[in-house]
């Protein structure tokens, strides 16, 4: 398991983008707290911590706390406003989570055995459809990730959604719509002959034509 994440914040009066343009000049993150039929709180953080944080791949999917000025939150992160051309982070928005209340949130993937798969043993190569899962659950049950083993799976097959080994606690939502709903998450495929590869076999093949 990952360490928690806690991040220290700052009630936020002055808003506007005036005052969240001089917030990140300080070195300073706006963001916002909402859900669980509270009202919603804006915030501050400091940008060093929020980047010490993304550096981890739990910030993304798992609950962290937020002290807000000796008041403590427990949330997820929703979503991220990044600027357009450097990538860092200018907004946050924060979903509160209730003990009692399932939430809905994407998980990551991990996949293993990739090294020893069969499929890529025979010459195939391994995609990737997914990255994440979107769960639903209690908080207490949140996996950190989801891993997908790829050690059996055979040139031409697939992982399914239905195949991922998860706690009896937790749904994966594309299964609760349906059978039909049963994606595919990674698969190993034969690997196209390239132009070259066709025309050295051409080439082999006249070459024993002739010593014929």
């Amino acid at each position: 398991m990952s360490e928690a994440i806690v991040l220290n914040a700052e009630l936020r009066k002055d808003v506007g983008k005036g005052a969240s343009r001089r917030l990140r000049h300080a070195e300073k993150l706006p963001a916002i707290i909402y859900g669980a039929n509270a009202e919603a709180t804006q915030i501050t953080l400091m940008a060093k911590d929020v980047r010490k944080a993304q550096e981890s791949e739990a910030f993304y999917a798992q609950i962290v706390t937020l002290n807000v000025e000796g008041k403590t939150e427990q949330a997820i992160l929703k979503d991220i406003q990044r600027h357009p051309a450097k990538e860092f982070a200018m907004h946050m928005d924060f979903l509160r989570v209730d003990a009692a209340t399932e939430i809905t949130t994407n998980v990551p993937l991990h996949f293993i055995n990739e090294d020893i798969c069969a499929g890529a043993k025979a010459g195939g190569a391994i995609t990737h459809n997914m990255v994440e899962v979107e769960v639903r659950c209690l908080p207490k049950d949140l996996p950190e990730f989801i891993e997908v083993d790829m050690e059996a799976v055979e040139l031409g097959g697939s992982v399914h959604l239905s195949e991922l080994k998860v706690a009896e606690s937790v749904k994966l939502v594309h299964l609760m719509h349906g059978e039909d709903h049963d994606l595919p998450v990674a698969g190993v495929q034969a690997v196209r002959a390239t132009k070259e590869d066709v025309a050295d076999e051409a080439a082999e093949g006249e070459g024993e034509s002739s010593a014929e």
